[in-house]
């Protein structure tokens, strides 16, 4: 059975996921005072009238864009929140900015907790994946709020207290790579169903693969939903930003060398959609033609030609 306590809660950030989590901890009849500069979806007009409108005790949810952002609204928080308050940073934080953060907040002691969220738009009805990190007595605490956000079910399934400060976005960190690894995965096996002459209903054979194979899972269901609509994924471009989640992820693997090669791999091919010609591909096809006499295409309507051994 879930905690029924009812508890107060206020909540910095009401964009595409603070607004659902505000949403999803009042259905669970719990009362969230919300916080964000467009006022027309915010309950408050400053951090400071958020404070005042929570009993405390006060528990304060971060939800905004990660590094400069959140440092600057934990350290506006400090000053209007009182001792024996607590902070939790749900955003998409660097889990080297906590143990800065938490100090912040200790100097006037203020609690502090980081959260890794996932669950993205369709969190307010499924419910969200929760990584936390810190003291233990804080994570119960806050624990009516989690069991509000995270989804049905056994708790071990949705919600991990992952460690001491810092872990929850060290694990959502993760988390995002091991995303990478997967959305790539399935990207090539598309290209490579699209190639092939003998397949001729790519998207039917993806489809096939949501129930009784070892690839199913919900990033399947969603390229899923995207090729019912869009079947050869014409609408799209093939270029793809990455939030930094990845990035981190390899640079803690090299510096706990620990080989990522799919990861990696993953996070560099992001790197090459965002090129229309490629140097390094351009530098690769001037040395076949060096030392091979390769035939190369040239930026002109022409392309060379030469031997084609070697």
């Amino acid at each position: 059975m879930r905690e029924r306590t009812t508890v107060q809660l206020g909540i910095v950030g009401l964009g595409k996921m603070g607004f659902n989590m505000r949403e999803r901890v009042r259905r669970a009849g719990h009362e969230v005072v919300g916080y964000d500069r467009n006022p027309d979806v915010s309950d408050t007009t400053s951090l400071a009238d958020l404070a005042a409108k929570l009993t405390g005790p006060r528990v304060v949810w971060v939800m905004v864009p990660a590094g400069e952002i959140t440092r600057n609204t934990v350290a506006e928080l400090s000053e209007v929140l009182s001792e024996g308050d607590l902070v939790i940073d749900g955003g998409n934080s660097r889990f080297t900015d906590d143990a800065l953060n938490a100090a912040k907040l200790a100097e006037k002691g203020i609690g502090y907790l980081d959260c890794g969220v996932s669950g993205g738009g369709w969190g307010l009805e499924t419910g969200y994946g929760l990584m936390v990190g810190g003291a233990a007595a804080d994570v119960e605490r806050a624990m009516p709020i989690f069991d509000a956000l995270r989804p049905e079910g056994p708790r071990e399934e949705g919600f991990a207290h992952a460690g001491k400060l810092g872990a929850g976005h060290f694990a959502k960190m993760v988390h995002n790579g091991i995303e990478y690894g997967l959305m790539q995965a399935y990207a090539e096996g598309f290209e490579l169903l699209e190639a092939s002459e003998l397949v001729e209903n790519v998207p039917a054979t993806i489809k096939a693969w949501q129930r009784g194979t070892v690839v199913r899972s919900w990033l399947l269901d969603l390229l899923v939903n995207a090729l019912e609509s869009d079947p050869e994924l014409d609408d799209l471009r093939g270029y793809v930003e990455d939030s930094g989640e990845g990035r981190w992820t390899v640079e803690e693997a090299i510096n706990h060398a620990v080989p990522a090669p799919v990861i990696s791999a993953a996070l560099f091919a992001r790197f090459a959609s965002r090129q229309s010609d490629s140097p390094a591909m351009r530098a690769v096809a001037a040395l076949r033609n060096q030392f091979g006499g390769h035939a190369v295409q040239t930026a002109g309507p022409t392309s060379g030609s030469g031997s084609t051994q070697g």
